[in-house]
């Protein structure tokens, strides 16, 4: 639950952490971890999300977008949440944190 100051005063920070729980369903990782968010930027009337999927085609955009708007709804608050799809720089695995890596097996 989320008090009406952290509503009225969201944070990037508070954001990000809200999008380590939208998990990529093809893969299993959290959208954060996979490396696909690049920026949230919050002001007086909108929080925008700007991120990639894995490729231009993947089937399930409209899922992540609407997994990224339920996540921030009431950190919101009277805010329109949007998410900003871009294709540059293209997605690659180079862009998976550390954490992704090793949710993955995959070796440091």
């Amino acid at each position: 639950m989320i008090d009406a100051t952290t509503a009225a005063n969201p944070t990037a920070e508070q954001a990000l952490d809200r999008l380590h729980g939208v998990i990529d369903p093809e893969i299993g990782i959290g959208i954060i971890d996979l490396g696909l968010v690049f920026d949230v930027a919050i002001d007086d009337h909108t929080i925008v999300v700007t991120m990639t999927k894995t490729t231009p085609a993947c089937p399930l955009g409209a899922y992540l977008e609407n997994s990224v708007e339920q996540a921030l709804a009431d950190l919101a608050g009277h805010r329109l949440v949007t998410v900003d799809l871009v294709f540059d720089p293209p997605w690659s695995t180079d862009m998976i944190t550390a954490e992704g890596r090793a949710q993955l097996g995959w070796s440091p």
